[in-house]
């Protein structure tokens, strides 16, 4: 699960340096960020199918080596267009862990206590993120950028190694034996499902504005408030120390409360974030503080949306839950993906584009979490 932060916060200190050394604009390199992020769209689609026909680690052991491949193209890029390309299939290869993991939660656990175990999951995930732009940004104090690719590459080799150890959660008995290419069909059957399509909205506008605030916190705390990139992942490290946080309150009170009811709390949450900092960053309010506070407030809220998010969308298709988490994901990275590529579009020098961004997502994860989503109902299969 940790391959997605993994691919992009290692780099994100150094994306002002990867501007100037493949001689391009900010805006270009934000799209390396909305190249990964295509890659994990339609990756997903195709690694729940396969998993839920053929179990989970064969899957996940591909994709980690499409991984290693992509990364090592990744340091080799002297181009924004090749870095792009060669992100996307980095992003293809990250995503079969990403995506799989969840399944494999849902294979062990259901309702509530998969939301909690989801939490726990993402809580020990989490420091994945507060430790990348970290280690990142002490990189480029004594080496170049393509470093963290090549580091990349082995961690994922190494992960490839320790996945010999990681027993397979779906035996031959529970899976489907659907061609793969009916198991898609079935993703347009799913789309129609409101339980499936109002807790995935929650989560693809949360993502929306998340992933706009990790292609734009870089050039808005690095080059408009001038931090220096070693010291970038100190801030960033605070939203997922939120994150953190906030799943730990998942993970104790969702048995108690259900999903919908927190899910609904983040959803607000977010919205005032967002509305918070696109206040702030018009009027000039607070500096980088008053930016990076209602940045906290909307990126904690990840703590209470995903795991719930998630949760909620596989408790109807239960044996389907590769093929569901799959969508969801895509929904998710493909919203990611829109929020990033708008900000690269917007981009201009300012903190405003990025606070305009989180302020859509907040509003409309918001809007869906009170009028779509609804109490999970009983399990059903088709």
């Amino acid at each position: 699960m940790a391959f997605g932060p993994l691919s992009t916060d290692f780099y994100l200190p150094a994306l002002p340096t990867m501007a100037r050394g493949l001689h391009t604009d900010p805006g270009a390199m934000e799209w390396t960020i909305s190249g990964y992020l295509i890659g994990c769209s339609v990756g997903q689609l195709v690694w729940g199918p396969l998993s839920d026909k053929y179990g989970r680690r064969a899957p996940v052991a591909a994709g980690i080596a499409i991984f290693i491949v992509g990364s090592v193209g990744c340091a080799l890029s002297t181009t924004a267009q090749a870095m792009i390309a060669w992100r996307i299939l980095q992003a293809v290869g990250a995503c079969a862990g990403i995506a799989l993991s969840r399944a494999m939660v849902r294979d062990l656990y259901a309702g509530a206590r998969a939301a909690q175990m989801m939490s726990a999951l993402i809580t020990v995930m989490a420091v994945t993120p507060l430790i990348g732009p970290l280690v990142g940004g002490q990189i480029l104090r004594f080496a170049s950028w393509p470093f963290i690719f090549w580091l990349l590459a082995a961690i994922g080799a190494a992960t490839l190694l320790a996945l010999l150890t990681l027993p397979e959660t779906l035996p031959p008995h529970r899976r489907r034996r659907d061609s793969v290419s009916r198991a898609l069909h079935t993703y347009y059957l799913l789309l129609g499902d409101p339980r499936i399509l109002g807790f995935a909205a929650v989560g693809a506008f949360l993502n929306f504005g998340v992933f706009a605030y990790v292609a734009g916190t870089p050039f808005a705390y690095i080059n408009y408030y001038g931090i220096r990139p070693e010291f970038f992942g100190f801030v960033f490290a605070s939203g997922i120390i939120g994150i953190m946080a906030t799943n730990i309150f998942n993970a104790r009170q969702v048995m108690r409360s259900g999903i919908v009811p927190i899910l609904r709390l983040g959803a607000t949450l977010a919205a005032v974030g967002g509305l918070w900092a696109a206040a702030d960053a018009w009027t000039g309010a607070g500096g980088l503080v008053g930016l990076a506070a209602p940045l906290f407030v909307f990126i904690a809220t990840n703590g209470l949306i995903v795991a719930n998010s998630i949760a909620g969308a596989m408790t109807a298709f239960p044996k389907r839950a590769g093929t569901v988490s799959a969508l969801v994901g895509a929904l998710q990275y493909g919203a990611g993906m829109a929020g990033s590529g708008l900000l690269g579009v917007f981009a201009d020098g300012t903190p405003r584009p990025l606070a305009f961004v989180v302020a859509i997502a907040g509003l409309g994860a918001a809007v869906c979490a009170w009028t779509l989503v609804a109490t999970p109902r009983k399990t059903v299969e088709g």
